[in-house]
Parts: C-alpha cells; structure tokens; sequence
C-alpha cells in the first residue's frame, strides 16, 4: 500500500527544489491532483506502486542524471494520463506537465525539459548523451530486471490492464514487443543500470517469451 502522506511530502520538496528561491504556490494541490491520477480504476500496473518504485530508481540513478529533481517531476508526470486503450497517453502527459509545472511556478525551460523526458518514455531510446532521458527511461524499465516473484506481478497486472484485448492478440502483440526490447543492443543506458539489470531483464523478457509462444 502507497504511503500518500510521504509521497505528497516527497512531490513537494521535489517541486520547491525544482522552483529554487522564487515562491510559488502551495504544492500540495498539485501533489493531490497526480495522486489521484495515479489511483484512477482503470490502472493495474501503472498504479502508485510503480510510481514509488519509479521514484526509487531514479533516487539509485541520480548521480547519472544531469537535473535530478527535472527527471523526479517527470517521474511524477509520466503516466499521469493513462488508458490502456489509448495510444497518446504519453503526450496528454506531457501536456499535462506543460499546464501545471508554469503555474506552481516552475521556469519554462525546465517546464519544457519535465515534458520532453515524458514524451520520451514512448520509445525508452535516450540518446548517448541524453543524461537525464537514460535515467528516466532505465527507472522506467527497471521492473523488467525484477525478482521472478515480482516479474510475475508485473506480467499479470499488464494484462489486467489490457483485458479488453483477446487472449490471442494479447499473446501476439505482447510477444512482439519483447521480440523488439530483446532486440535493442541495450536495454539499459547508466553505468548502473547496465551492470546489474541487464543480465536478469533479459532472461525474464526471453522466459517471459517462452511462455507467450509455446
């Protein structure tokens, strides 16, 4: 169970860094609006858990990041529109941050920079030198490198999330997409990421696979 009280908190001392010495308004608002997004019904995965866990791994990749507390927001902000049976849940978010982050009083260069690493999550391809992209996009897929336990969860929770869709073309388009993440040459960009994740998602995606296809 999501802790909501820390989690406001932890939006909050995130946006006031965010905003440095300028005052703004009350982040708590703010806080309450993203976190009843994220307890939206319709969500099995993309809940307040992986949000948490989100957060977490961007607090573990931090030092790779360029602006840590930009890619915290865009953490916050990344699934904050979400329907599974939609494909520009990506981009209403990042619309959203473009609406929310000027008026709790965050500068339009990091409003703009907030939104494009939301933007970016549909493709999870930062460039080499997109510090703050490779850490929002590893946070991201850091379930993919899960305990099997908790690969598992996440596996059945997606298709909760997609139960509108028939087993079949479940079965079809799910095993396609993990044809394509096998595929890339890296699932993961940090230093960190890439020597302790990478290794485990790619079995868990390859057993995963396993199981759609035979």
């Amino acid at each position: 169970m999501a802790d909501l009280d820390a989690l406001r908190t932890r939006f909050s001392h995130t946006l006031d860094r965010t905003r440095g010495p300028a005052a703004g308004p009350d982040p708590e608002p703010y806080a309450d609006d993203l976190l009843a997004r994220w307890q939206e019904p319709q969500r099995r995965y993309h809940t307040l858990t992986h949000l948490t866990e989100v957060l977490d791994r961007v607090d573990v990749l931090a030092e790779h990041a360029a602006d840590p507390d930009v890619v915290r927001l865009a953490a916050w902000f990344h699934d904050a529109v979400y329907l599974p049976d939609r494909s520009e849940n990506e981009e209403r978010s990042a619309r959203l941050a473009e609406r929310a982050l000027p008026e709790a009083g965050v500068s339009p260069e990091r409003t703009a920079e907030v939104a494009r690493l939301v933007r970016l999550t549909v493709t999870h391809d930062p460039a080499d030198d997109d510090l703050d992209g490779q850490v929002l996009c590893d946070a991201d897929l850091a379930i993919l490198a899960a305990p099997p336990t908790a690969y598992a969860a996440y596996t059945a929770a997606v298709r909760e999330e997609y139960h509108f869709v028939p087993s079949d073309a479940f079965r079809t388009g799910r095993a396609d997409i993990l044809r394509q993440l096998l595929d890339l040459p890296r699932l993961f960009r940090t230093p960190y990421a890439s020597e302790r994740w990478e290794a485990t998602a790619r079995y868990n995606l390859r057993g995963e696979l396993e199981l759609l296809t035979s």
